[in-house]
């Protein structure tokens, strides 16, 4: 800089006004990269916004019309509206039921979405919830930390709901952690306002001998073949199992 000034002062020239700052870029809209079962985090959706259009699709479709059920979790249940659409028809849609399920959700994900979606004229009288298997980075009790508090959430943007609880299903990539996590959040129901629906013993596993002499696909029964996600089938068991509970708990509203 000082010999910057040295030549002008030689020079006598004139020197010119210095060309006014760049603007400053626009800040990026806020990411809240939590790996916190329990805060809500958005950061996929910030990412991908497109993760959210079947879920605000299905919000727009009750803004005018009474959603006596919701059900609340990941793919898994964002899956009733693919391979378990058959039994969703024949069960729920009359029922006026939502589905609030996005793919590959965490806990923190779905607070997030109660949180911040436009919920607040909804007024189910029972929500289903299943969630959890996602967060493969916490550990069984962080996991039911994180389900504890979407029950939580639920009750808050829901006064007066009755939550039928969902156990994590068998899955081939993460099954003694969300065994583990299962048999700690059966404990979050109190059999008044939670209810817990506990489905491991309907899918048990199931061995597939292949012709060609390789050893046998392990499966659970009900599960597709990624070993993670329901078939029709598993959506079968699922509504099968939580019917006498679901026609119990809409009644008694």
């Amino acid at each position: 800089m000082g010999f910057g000034l040295a030549a002008s002062a030689q020079t006598n020239s004139t020197v010119a006004p210095s060309a006014p700052a760049a603007p400053t870029p626009a800040a990026p809209p806020s990411v809240i990269d939590s790996l916190s079962p329990t805060k809500p985090d958005n950061t996929r959706y910030l990412y991908d916004p497109g993760l959210l259009t079947g879920c605000q699709a299905q919000l727009t479709a009750f803004s005018d019309k009474p959603c006596d059920i919701i059900f609340i979790g990941d793919s898994i249940t964002e899956g009733w509206l693919g391979p378990g659409r058959a039994v969703w028809d024949k069960y729920y849609a009359p029922r006026h039921a939502l589905d609030f399920g996005v793919g590959g959700d965490k806990t923190q994900n779905v607070l997030w979405r109660l949180n911040n979606m436009d919920i607040q004229n909804l007024k189910p009288k029972v929500a289903v919830v299943m969630i959890g298997t996602n967060n493969l980075t916490n550990n069984p009790h962080e996991i039911a930390d994180g389900v504890k508090a979407v029950l939580a959430n639920t009750q808050e943007a829901f006064p007066g709901v009755k939550i039928i609880l969902v156990s994590i299903t068998p899955n081939e990539r993460a099954q003694d952690k969300m065994m583990q996590a299962d048999s700690l959040i059966k404990s979050l129901a109190d059999n008044s306002t939670v209810f817990y629906l506990d489905l491991v013993p309907l899918m048990p596993e199931v061995t597939t001998p292949n012709l060609d002499g390789t050893p046998p696909d392990k499966n659970w029964k009900g599960l597709s073949h990624d070993h993670l996600h329901p078939d029709a089938t598993g959506y079968q068991i699922w509504a099968d199992a939580m019917e006498p509970l679901l026609t119990k708990l809409l009644a008694a509203q």
